[in-house]
């Protein structure tokens, strides 16, 4: 089997990695790639969101199947243009991947279906939603309605911080368009979990749970990013209880897309808060996690591939995926400045302590080759260190082994991830 994957982060060098191990494959193709996927599949210059290139690509090549990584192109329509032509594509449709890529469209669903979420409106004016923060009780969280590659969520804790990030999402524009609406709610409080489900749309398929880290800085300070770090399995939410979490966040926006007559195909994402009246969605994304993907698919026994030939054929005939027992977490290296500015072209060292090692990979997140062949940073989180173990204390230790080997100038990491969840071995967090 022919397969393309679209993207070039950590998610996609995850998901390359697990497909590579299929039996199912012949050839192996990544747009754009990075320095990481290249060792496992042939990169192809066309950017992601180029769907034109891509389609060129995919029918000159005779693609069995295209996997697609990021949010953008999916938002953009690529499964629609790719379907057109004959071609399968495992993703959902332009119009349900606005779960994710519109925010007001996603929680006006999970109103209308009944799904628990925090108390919202939605403002186009801002002098309207200003007034809003002003009065609302505090502290709230601001959403950027469209795309913002994971940074468009301000938790506010007074109303001058809620004024502020108003006047800079939708005056400002430092989201572009994707801060024209925004979404004022009620913080939830509680812990914070993800769930993953694969879904033709109608069976459901779970994938083992994580738990993400999106404050920059330890101790979930600093602003959110596109995630620092992940473990999985969740550890304080028992597996056996994770049917139930599907069954109110996740089955009715299924159940309730299929009857409007927009089926969900793909992998679908929950961002939960699990609070003291029980799991709240806070989003849904339209494609794997990440860093989720980078701690999940390590912890897959099952083939990935043929899975995914199903969904995208619409008729999800695997009924169970099988799991390794063992913990795993991910460490992600991030250029100095994110998620602000910050510089690339910036030669990394140390990759190489890890390769051959048992129970550690190191996914490229955000890499390029230079002129001289040499591995530097191109993006702002570059890398996720990732390693798996009998405990999650285990895992830890080993993760954080590897990213003592690795450097780069200015680049740095979060040093508590997953310590929370490793309490008492952690007890000053």
């Amino acid at each position: 089997m022919k397969v393309l994957i679209v993207g070039s982060g950590g998610r996609e060098h995850a998901l390359a990695w697990k497909i590579a191990q299929s039996p199912l494959l012949t050839k192996l193709y990544a747009a754009p790639g990075n320095a990481g996927i290249a060792t496992l599949a042939e990169c192809v210059a066309i950017a992601s969101d180029n769907i034109d290139g891509l389609l060129e690509f995919a029918l000159r090549e005779k693609i069995d199947l295209t996997i697609v990584g990021p949010e953008m192109p999916l938002v953009a329509g690529i499964t629609d243009r790719f379907q057109e032509k004959g071609l399968k594509v495992f993703g959902p449709s332009q119009e349900t991947a606005l779960l994710e890529g519109s925010k007001a469209f996603s929680k006006d669903i999970m109103t209308k279906f009944g799904v628990p979420t925090a108390d919202y409106e939605i403002f186009t004016s801002t002098k309207e939603a200003k007034h809003y923060a002003i009065e609302s009780e505090m502290p709230v969280v601001i959403k950027a309605d469209g795309l913002a590659a994971g940074k468009g969520v301000v938790i506010c804790e007074s109303s001058e911080q809620a004024v502020a990030t108003l006047t800079q999402m939708m005056e400002e524009k430092i989201f572009g368009e994707a801060g024209a609406k925004v979404i004022i709610e009620k913080k939830l409080e509680g812990e914070e979990l993800s769930i993953l489900v694969l879904t033709d749309g109608k069976r459901i398929i779970p994938l083992a749970s994580a738990r993400d880290h999106k404050r920059v800085y330890d101790h979930d300070r600093g602003p959110n990013t596109g995630g620092m770090g992940a473990f999985s399995p969740s550890m304080k939410i028992p597996e056996s209880e994770i049917g139930g979490i599907i069954d109110i966040a996740v089955r009715p926006i299924i159940e309730g897309l299929a009857l409007d007559g927009m089926p969900y195909r793909g992998v679908l994402y929950a961002g939960i808060m699990m609070t003291k009246d029980g799991p709240f969605v806070l989003e849904y994304n339209c494609r794997f996690g990440d860093p989720e993907t980078e701690v999940i698919l390590p912890r897959l026994k099952s083939d990935l591939l043929p899975v995914m030939m199903q969904i995208a054929n619409g008729r999800l005939e695997t009924e169970t995926l099988e799991w390794h027992s063992k913990a795993c977490i991910t460490v992600v290296m991030a250029s100095g400045g994110y998620p602000g500015a910050y510089e690339k072209n910036v030669p990394i060292y140390g990759l190489e302590s890890a390769q051959g090692q048992p129970d550690v990979a190191v996914f490229h997140a955000g890499t390029a080759l230079n002129a001289a062949k040499q591995i530097v940073t191109a993006g702002g989180r570059v890398l996720a260190v990732t390693a798996w173990g009998d405990t999650l204390k285990a895992a830890h230790d080993r993760a954080y082994q590897f990213v003592s080997k690795i450097n780069f100038a200015g680049g740095f990491c979060r040093r508590d991830i997953g310590h929370k969840a490793m309490a008492p071995h952690f007890i000053n967090d």
